[in-house]
């Protein structure tokens, strides 16, 4: 057979085993993987020396999301995906935000007009629901999970979005009879309101306040109260973003008890501590997100989640927001009481190289759970396995071929997001992408884009079986 493209001389890396292998591409889907091949394609990539790993998958990243009257996230799905190719990621999966009162469908094809012809990735949308009306979940919400749109979000926190426990329950239900996958943001709104007032009374408004009024307790409580309430429902579900260990407990615990659980953790819990956000004038607002950064010991029972099994998914949380600007975090309302300072921090290109750095470069896990962590356990868990995240024949060619030695410096200046920093400036890192392609296209080599925007396609998706 020939290729139009041939990768030799690698070491081929998946979730399941590691194997030096040349991989033949036609058609933008990988066709074989053997020996010998790089003499059959009309192109060739040498990757001796490097490892070759399916393309990343961030399945939680926030872009062009309405974030309240006056903000301004700072990356759009051009900037966005372009930050996400150069981080060795081949599909992302933004949030569509439905806001109170919104009409479901309309919010999702205003969002779909922001993505098309704009992205460097492939993507896939995951739905937001803040208004649990009879329009949404007995109409439009059945029919979009009919039409792909296989995964929903619910809040138990921020005002203008969290459900209650009826809502939660009526939401769950929708997402268990017709095949969805639940994702829930784990916070208790009510305590963190009686904090922020007893912090607000004591003129306690720096930007360190918003960790202090997040405290373990309410993200371990609502993770308890989602997880009971899963459990009423009979619906597996997905913890995004935890920060510690206490909540990786509940998850623990209620896997014990036979529930189904999805659990994911993210860059910030590892790297950022709560003193990142005590920084002086006002910098702490840069750390600000949620759930906030604790402390060494929690960062430590992060690591012990990932190298036990606690955790399937590492994703990002890309929710980022210019610094100093007056549409971001210090916009006149933000620079003066942390209430307002937008949550969220931007990091979709360092994801992956701070968790190869840090974990398979330091021992802490192996490059196959690496791959699973980063690609293959989103693919399976959204519904784009085996088309994504893994290196076989019949699936796309989406891969990033790492310098698993090379060092790097963590620099906002290199990187390719709208934000105007990171919150790992300064950083050491070891291991890099190099080479990145999305279905056959080489998009980036060495530092050079070689892609076109809108290379990036939606992805449609199914519903589970028995839904």
């Amino acid at each position: 057979m020939s290729y139009d493209l041939v990768i030799f001389g690698g070491k081929i890396c998946t979730a399941a085993d590691t194997t030096f292998a040349d991989i033949g591409i036609k058609d933008g889907q990988i066709v074989a993987i053997g020996r010998d091949l790089e003499h059959s394609g009309a192109e060739a990539i040498d990757a001796t020396d490097k490892l070759v790993l399916p393309g990343g998958i961030d399945s939680h990243v926030h872009l062009s999301q309405p974030s309240g009257e006056g903000i301004v996230m700072a990356d759009d799905f051009e900037t966005g995906t372009r930050s996400a190719l150069y981080g060795g990621n081949t599909t992302i999966m933004p949030f569509c935000l439905q806001e109170r009162n919104d009409n479901l469908r309309e919010a999702l094809n205003a969002y779909h007009g922001l993505a098309e012809d704009q992205c460097y990735t492939d993507v896939a949308f995951h739905l937001i629901i803040s208004n649990p009306d009879p329009q949404t979940l007995g109409q439009d919400l059945p029919a979009l999970i009919a039409e792909g749109y296989t995964s929903i979000k619910v809040f138990m926190t921020y005002e203008a979005l969290r459900l209650n426990d009826a809502e939660l329950l009526a939401a769950f239900d929708v997402a268990r009879r017709h095949g969805a996958t639940m994702m829930v943001h784990c916070e208790n709104e009510d305590a963190i309101r009686y904090l922020v007032d007893r912090h607000e009374a004591e003129r306690r408004i720096n930007p360190s306040a918003h960790a202090t009024t997040r405290p373990i307790a309410v993200e371990r409580e609502a993770t308890h109260r989602a997880l009971s309430l899963a459990e009423i429902v009979d619906l597996p579900i997905v913890i995004v973003h935890v920060s510690n260990g206490a909540a990786a407990e509940e998850i623990r615990r209620a896997r014990g008890r036979g529930l189904k659980v999805t659990a994911e953790t993210c860059p910030q819990y590892l790297m950022l501590t709560a003193d990142d956000l005590d920084g002086m004038d006002w910098e702490g607002a840069k750390f600000v997100c949620s759930p906030p950064p604790r402390n060494a010991a929690e960062q430590q029972a992060c690591w012990q989640g990932l190298m036990d099994g606690t955790f399937d998914l590492f994703s990002s949380d890309h929710c980022p927001f210019r610094y100093d600007s007056p549409h971001g975090k210090l916009n006149p309302k933000g620079a003066k009481n942390f209430r307002f300072i937008p949550n969220g921090i931007p990091g979709v290109e360092t994801r992956l190289p701070i968790l190869f750095s840090e974990g398979v470069n330091t021992g802490r896990i192996d490059i196959n759970r690496f791959v699973a962590l980063t690609a293959t356990n989103h693919a399976k868990t959204y519904g784009l396995y085996p088309r994504k995240g893994t290196i076989a024949v019949g699936s796309d060619a989406d891969l990033a071929i790492w310098d698993p030695d090379l060092e790097r410096i963590v620099h906002h200046a290199d990187l390719h997001d709208g934000a105007d920093y990171t919150p790992y400036e300064g950083r050491r890192l070891r291991g890099w992408p190099v080479t990145v392609l999305l279905r056959g296209k080489v998009m980036m080599k060495d530092g050079v884009l070689l892609g076109a925007r809108g290379d990036g396609v939606y992805l449609d998706r199914q519903p589970k079986a028995g839904g």
